[in-house]
């Protein structure tokens, strides 16, 4: 038996006061209390070098007693572990490493901030900088994390050993008096150097890296003197000393064919894909491990390795299905919110809600995120959006340049990481409405122009494009497109797009480079072969937005610059139709006056524009969704209202988007809808019959009931709209793209007739409303483009439909 008595050893009030001096000392030498009000505060240099030397002799004086604390926890170990070799040891090697659990590591961590920190001091000066030994000792609070989470179960164990071994709890009343002076002491020094913190903190010239190493911190200090959950295991990760998470994020895993909703976290030195368990009664979050890769064998999988997993794609009804159905139940939520009291009816509602919000997270996006780990073992996610997977991306590279090993870790290791998840994430709850607090904006809803002025700050010149993307119903989509401005380190476009707004708050803009030469063995994720030069992002502000004059505004990003104005327009003015106020022209002119004028049975810009499109529009990828240049649109539409000679040859010269934008701002401007305004709720109450006989019978009569100028050209745009629907392999535009398109368009109907009030924010319920009637007018559409044939039983329109004029 090796002679330990007297000796000071680690027992209860020794991790006690363990915890509350590195939580004393972390919180003194880290948060650093109010230092960006007093940087900008002057002093006499004398006056603030003295001061700044005296807070930092102070936190010297912390560390000495913070060691010699961590130095007495130490000297049992050697003896005790030397015994735990013979035959009657006093600890088993087990119970050796759970009380002593970090414990040297923090020692070695503090001992060199000390020794670094001592000759800076005792050579002060005012050039004098300690901001990188801070910054340094952020960086390993991966061993902090380590301990708290080891910090029950230690104390649980030398409690037991106390009980267990007379001469252990021997050991520990021994330490008891020295343990209790000494945190006196500790505590009369924490609150001098808080003090002195919160007042005379004037180490300016390290600003920058105090200021990372609160970011780092900022993770999990907060947590360090809360009451940790018990944990069965003794051990955490052993490779987690210099763990840090940089992001995590809810994001839609591809499992043989099905899609699962994880929570996915980037570490300093892995990738761990978790899921979220359901929540009891009473209890926190809680993660089960789905499977983890080290950033050294984190690989990103070519086009080539995917092609045998493909992405079950869903189709855009079915989106738009549950979109409806979302904006159902939450009428439903505001109606008894209105009414009645009653709570369980409302939360019924929302159960209902959630589960189809889950359903839209988990349907929406298609586009692959492909990563595999050494073994060459494939994971794919499905986001929306190319700027998440470029973000991901980029921070992995740029991590991966910093790990150089691989490892593997143990299943104790694996689950204390994975527990420690609950504190360290970022994303708390899954991104869904139903999770926003009522007073939060619902977004905007309605119609946003914006014009992409130009670009400046390129280092070479690049054939260059950008795309817009918004969020809407939690996810983001792509909704414009510039040209491509080809050989140039300044690109100035002067594009405008029309961008629709469903509950929107944030604009990204991504700047790609085109690239012609690459070959299909190069293609990440089934992508483009495109690079992203440079991506951003603005949030939109409905209080600055709702000036109706245009916003001018600058996203800056990667040494970047682009240009933007943005102009913002609700939706009960976006599709508002205006009294017809002149008879020349075409655009704002009731249809039947054209036709008379133009002696024909549909308008000639109709039958221009189909043809023009029909000719070489047919592939065009979103044709008819992709937004047109809008000075482009412009022209055409002057154009047509002069009656100018040469209208064709400036549409053979033009976009083809600008000419499907020329076609759908003719039937947006009529002063009175294609369906008419007398016959729109009609039509609105028979798409919404269940019987199907009944629904066909009154539909195909409220169509053959509309004037002749009227029918005729609908038949003759629906014609061609199913001809565009044959090339949806190609040009992605299936009869509901089509629908969603142009079915507000062409029934909605004039102001009078709008239930919706005037208001620029609309509140959620209304907005809902909304939401609803556009679904409803898409529907009619969509209706009419799913019959075969429009059959006419009355003789006069059956001449009307195959008469040679139209």
């Amino acid at each position: 038996t090796v002679e330990v008595s007297g000796s000071p050893c680690l027992t209860p009030l020794g991790l006690s006061l363990l915890g509350n001096v590195l939580a004393s000392c972390l919180t003194t030498a880290l948060t650093l209390p109010h230092i960006q009000f007093f940087f900008q505060v002057e002093l006499d240099q004398e006056k603030g070098l003295e001061m700044r030397k005296w807070v930092l002799s102070g936190i010297l004086a912390s560390e000495e007693i913070y060691l010699s604390q961590l130095e007495a926890l130490l000297i049992p170990m050697k003896p005790l572990r030397a015994a735990a070799t013979t035959s009657q040891p006093m600890l088993t090697i087990q119970q050796i490493e759970t009380i002593f659990f970090k414990v040297p590591e923090l020692h070695e961590i503090h001992k060199d901030f000390y020794d670094a920190l001592l000759p800076r001091v005792q050579d002060w000066s005012y050039q004098q900088c300690v901001g990188d030994l801070f910054q340094k000792l952020a960086s390993q609070l991966g061993v902090y994390r380590a301990f708290v989470d080891n910090y029950k179960v230690a104390v649980e164990t030398a409690d037991k050993c106390c009980q267990a071994n007379v001469q252990f709890a021997e050991i520990s009343e021994n330490l008891k008096v020295k343990s209790t002076k000494d945190c006196k002491d500790q505590s009369m020094c924490s609150m001098r150097i808080d003090y002195i913190s919160q007042s005379f903190f004037f180490l300016h010239p390290d600003y920058p890296l105090l200021q990372d190493a609160l970011r780092i911190s900022q993770n999990f200090l907060s947590s360090i003197n809360e009451e940790i959950t018990p944990r069965r295991q003794s051990m955490t990760v052993k490779k987690g000393e210099n763990r840090q998470l940089l992001r995590d994020r809810f994001m839609v895993e591809l499992v043989e064919g099905s899609r699962k909703l994880r929570h996915v976290f980037l570490f300093t030195d892995l990738l761990l894909c978790t899921k979220l368990k359901k929540q009891a009664a009473g209890k926190g979050q809680q993660y089960d491990c789905k499977w983890y890769i080290p950033l050294a064998d984190v690989t990103f999988q070519n086009i080539e390795d995917c092609e045998s997993n493909p992405i079950p794609l869903v189709q855009d009804e079915e989106i738009d299905a549950m979109k409806i159905k979302i904006s159902q139940i939450k009428n439903e939520i505001q109606r008894e919110k209105r009414t009645t009291k009653g709570s369980k009816v409302i939360e019924r509602l929302r159960k209902k809600l959630s589960e189809q919000e889950s359903l839209l997270l988990l349907m929406s996006p298609n586009m692959a995120f492909r990563v595999a780990n050494r073994n060459g073992k494939g994971f794919t996610f499905l986001i929306s959006s190319d700027y998440e997977r470029a973000e991901w991306r980029e921070i992995i590279r740029e991590q991966q340049k910093k790990c150089f090993k691989s490892f593997s870790l143990t299943s104790l290791e694996l689950q204390m990481l994975t527990n420690s998840c609950v504190k360290l994430q970022t994303v708390h709850t899954i991104p869904m409405t139903m999770n926003k607090e009522d007073d939060e904006s619902p977004g905007l809803y309605g119609f946003l122009n914006v014009i992409v002025h130009s670009a400046s700050g390129l280092k070479q010149s690049l054939n260059l494009y950008c795309t817009l993307e918004v969020d809407s119903f939690g996810y983001f989509v792509n909704k414009a497109k510039t040209r491509v401005y080809r050989d140039s380190t300044e690109p100035s476009w002067n594009e405008e797009f029309e961008i629709e707004l469903e509950g929107s708050q944030t604009l990204r803009l991504l700047c790609y480079e085109k690239c012609c030469n690459r070959t299909k063995q190069g293609k990440e994720d089934g992508e483009n072969t495109d690079k992203i030069v440079a991506k951003g992002q603005i949030k939109m502000d409905p209080q600055t937005l709702q000036n109706k004059d245009w916003q001018r505004t600058v996203i800056s990003m990667n040494g970047i610059e682009v240009k933007l104005s943005m102009k913002f327009t609700s939706r009960e003015f976006s599709l508002k139709r205006m009294p017809s106020r002149k008879q020349s022209g075409v655009f704002g002119v009731k249809i039947n006056v054209v036709t008379k004028r133009e002696r024909s049975k549909v308008p000639l810009i109709v039958r221009q524009c189909v043809e023009e499109i029909e000719r070489r529009g047919m592939e065009e990828v979103g044709i008819y969704r992709v937004s047109g240049v809008a000075t482009d649109i412009q022209a055409l539409k002057a154009a047509f209202d002069s009656n100018n000679k040469d209208v064709s040859m400036m549409m053979r010269e033009m976009d083809v988007n600008a000419i499907a934008g020329t076609l759908k701002l003719y039937f947006r401007e009529l002063p009175e809808p294609l369906f008419t305004d007398d016959l729109y709720p009609n039509f609105a109450g028979g798409i919404a019959l269940s019987d199907s006989v009944a629904k066909d019978s009154c539909m195909l009569n409220l169509l053959l009931s509309l004037p002749e100028p009227n029918l005729v050209t609908f038949l003759f745009l629906l014609d061609h709209l199913k001809r565009v629907a044959e090339n949806e392999s190609i040009n992605k535009m299936s009869f509901h793209n089509l629908a969603t398109v142009f079915g507000p368009t062409l029934l909605r109907p004039s102001e009078k007739d709008s239930k919706i009030s005037a208001s620029t924010t609309l509140p959620i319920s209304m907005n809902d409303s909304w939401s609803l009637e556009v679904m409803s007018q898409v529907q009619v559409l969509l209706y009419f483009l799913q019959l075969e044939s429009i059959p006419t039983p009355d003789s006069k329109r059956q001449s009307l439909l195959f008469s040679t004029e139209v």
